[in-house]
């Protein structure tokens, strides 16, 4: 048997009560919850933009994805145009699978055409590390 703390069962409760409460025939299933996607479209400055980037390709949650993205970020972001920056924007963000976005890195699966483009090309250039350089992540600022 699972055992939770009571401040947990409470938050689960409360949303299975919020669940209910909206139409069950849209949502079926009120055990699954849908991540939300990041607006990548919501006007931001470009140094914002680029900051945002620096933090979240560091905070990926899955190791392999923190270290490959954060040193990439770290080496090439801030030379990024806008339109390159957007593009790493839509790529680190809109896969929600973040193991899809690690195979597709190193060459493991075949990137879709919407991904598949200069940024995608450097990042896997940087993931074969062909310099054999150990990475670390990159210190915050």
């Amino acid at each position: 048997m699972l055992r939770f703390r009571p401040t947990t069962f409470r938050i689960i409760q409360h949303i299975k009560c919020v669940a209910n409460l909206s139409d069950a025939s849209n949502h079926g299933d009120t055990t699954y919850m849908e991540i939300p996607v990041y607006n990548i479209e919501k006007p931001q400055s470009l140094e914002n933009r680029k900051a945002r980037l620096h933090y979240q390709s560091r905070k990926r949650g899955m190791l392999e994805n923190d270290l490959l993205l954060s040193t990439f970020a770290k080496k090439y972001l801030d030379s990024f145009t806008e339109q390159q920056t957007m593009m790493y924007d839509r790529l680190i963000n809109s896969p929600s699978n973040d193991w899809d976005l690690f195979y597709w890195i190193v060459e493991k699966q075949p990137t879709p055409k919407e991904f598949d483009n200069e940024v995608m090309d450097l990042l896997k250039k940087h993931a074969r590390n062909e310099d054999r350089v150990a990475l670390a992540q990159p210190p915050l600022y």
